[in-house]
């Protein structure tokens, strides 16, 4: 008699784990839903506190003192500035690096608190009056929610990427109102994988969300736009060109951006908190001279939809906004950059297409089509997430029409920006603390290792001239992997691996007469003290050997590095930033 499970019994633990996560991933959506609420109505509670107006900034800019516009911006971040640096680091910046870098490093596993302290650090600072978006607090919320679902359930570790991504996903279509494009903004940008696996919980937790959303503000598009069509079929030859624009535009960016945020982490005499202040305060005076760059911006971007700009206004803006937006997060403001490159990309749309109105005033759409299309550009340009771009702009306008020019555009942008730098605005940060996400290791910790640390002095040795009988006795009594040849001067002449001698073991006639010279591996990989065990895992990896003799300058045999010894390196010094709250 067999105790063997049924096959139906064996797939119920598959199912059990299956309909679990189904079952968090809806409980993940009320809750980011609810979060998005409470974010959306928290940041004009701000608003109304700051300027005792809650609309858009646009609107009352002219009835705000010149006093307030920069004393405002100035205490909100002040605000921010404190509760970063006493409450939650994470809440800093535009979150969406942060939640890869905890998959990335930390098993998915976020701060119960950073939800808290983004939703009111990112209130603070868009309420004041700051130039950033709400959808990067609303991934770091939503991913911080999934997070926390899945350390009180217990998911395991290689669930835990999914859990965030549901958390992502919620956060950013209950913002826009954009149920496929908060999918593919997690399945693109967060987890990195399109699997069913990760897919179903997604669409589930996005569907959850959007609808609670729904239920609150009703189903409107994020823009009120006109019908736009495309002219002529020559129109789609432009196109192109646009995705050049946008793509250098979106470059420009993403490197002011981090020379902001450079300058201000340069200012060693100032604390840390009061960064955000100074940031603001530069962002008001900016504001008395050119109100368009207050807040979000949706005031000036729905301008430039409906052709209510001109070139130079247009023109102007795409560098205002990039100053705004660099002061604000440069400084250590809370907010995304999302909408801010929706409104530059509508702002260089919009140029572009005053341009082409003037060259070819017969066969090209009015300039707020291209607005439109500029506007996923730019998103392509800096997340490098196309998909994403693509169907966020259908999405939150409603517009079918232009969904071939936007293609055209978006794929443009990415395939001109990847070519020229290998990371997005969001993993740019990541590589800048040493976090390589395509090579899933952080380098810059090995970086800043050098081999004399990580070294072994104890070798075995054998002479050039040793027998092979040596050389066998030598592997049994000494249990090496490795022989290094030396000679006389202790130069080394070569390796012999168990492996060289293996085909003469069994040829008694050789014992004597094989010497160490004769058998050993003279093309050798060697290292020196001084260089990192970067550079020592770069020639392991090349090379494909797990371990490499250490050479002084003039080739003699100092110790050896093995490729164990540089993981070790590696996992303790990821612990100890960890423990010490680096990175």
């Amino acid at each position: 008699m067999t105790n063997d499970p049924s096959p139906t019994e064996r797939k119920q633990p598959f199912l059990n784990r299956d309909l679990t996560q189904l079952m968090l991933a809806i409980l993940i959506g009320v809750l980011s839903g609810y979060g998005a609420i409470l974010f959306k109505y928290l940041l004009k509670s701000m608003q109304w506190l700051f300027y005792q107006h809650s609309g858009e900034f646009l609107e009352y800019a002219h009835e705000i003192p010149m006093w307030a516009k920069v004393s405002m911006p100035a205490l909100g971040g002040l605000i921010v500035g404190l509760v970063v640096h006493f409450f939650a680091s994470e809440a800093k910046g535009h979150g969406v690096p942060e939640v890869m870098q905890a998959i990335a490093l930390r098993g998915g596993v976020i701060r119960k608190r950073v939800a808290a302290a983004k939703i009111f650090a990112s209130a603070v600072t868009i309420g004041s009056g700051g130039s950033v978006g709400r959808e990067g607090p609303m991934v770091q919320i939503g991913s911080s929610i999934g997070s926390s679902i899945g350390q009180v359930f217990k998911v395991p570790s290689r669930h835990m990427r999914t859990m965030i991504g549901c958390g992502a996903a919620a956060g950013i279509a209950a913002t826009f109102n954009a149920p496929i494009a908060g999918v593919l903004f997690a399945l693109e940008i967060i987890i990195g994988d399109w699997g069913m696996t990760s897919f179903s919980p997604v669409v589930l937790s996005s569907v959850t969300a959007t609808a609670i959303s729904r239920y609150y503000f009703g189903n409107f598009p994020a823009f009120e736009i006109p019908h736009y069509a495309v002219v002529s079929p020559w129109e789609y030859l432009m196109y192109p060109f646009l995705g050049v624009a946008s793509g250098l535009i979106a470059l420009s960016f993403t490197r002011i951006l981090y020379a902001f945020e450079d300058g201000f982490e340069g200012l060693r005499f100032m604390p840390e908190w009061i960064k955000p202040a100074v940031g603001g305060a530069m962002l008001g005076v900016l504001v008395i001279f050119c109100p368009e760059s207050f807040g979000v911006g949706f005031g000036a971007m729905n301008l430039s939809l409906t052709n209510q700009m001109g070139f130079v206004m247009l023109f102007a803006l795409i560098w205002v906004k990039i100053l705004a937006s660099s002061l604000t997060l440069g400084s250590g403001g809370s907010g995304g950059i999302f909408a801010p490159s929706l409104f530059i990309g509508a702002m260089t749309g919009g140029a572009f297409g005053s341009l082409m109105n003037i060259m070819f005033p017969g066969v090209t759409a009015s300039p707020g089509a291209y607005a439109l299309v500029g506007m996923g550009g730019l998103v392509a340009g800096t997340t490098y997430a196309p998909i994403t771009a693509i169907l966020i702009i259908f999405e939150m306008t409603g517009s079918y029409s232009i969904i071939l020019p936007l293609m055209l555009t978006c794929i443009t942008a990415l395939v001109l920006n990847s070519s020229i730098s290998k990371a997005s605005i969001y993993t740019i940060k990541l590589l800048r603390k040493g976090i390589d996400l395509t090579g899933g290791r952080v380098q810059n910790v090995l970086k800043k290792m050098l081999v004399v640390e990580m070294m072994s002095e104890d070798v075995v040795t054998v002479s050039e001239g040793a027998t092979l009988e040596s050389i066998v006795w030598t592997f049994k009594t000494e249990n090496a992997s490795y022989l290094h040849v030396v000679d006389g001067e202790g130069m080394l002449k070569g390796i012999i691996s168990f492996r060289d001698i293996r085909p003469v073991l069994h040829e008694e006639g050789l014992l004597q007469l094989l010497i160490a010279k004769d058998i050993c591996t003279t093309d050798l990989a060697t290292i020196h003290m001084e260089d990192t065990l970067q550079t020592a895992l770069d020639l392991i990896t090349e090379k494909g050997v797990s371990q490499l003799p250490v050479v002084d300058a003039d080739g003699r045999l100092i110790g050896s590095l093995t490729e164990s010894a540089i993981n070790s390196a590696y996992g303790q010094e990821l612990v100890r930033q960890e423990l010490s709250g680096e990175g």
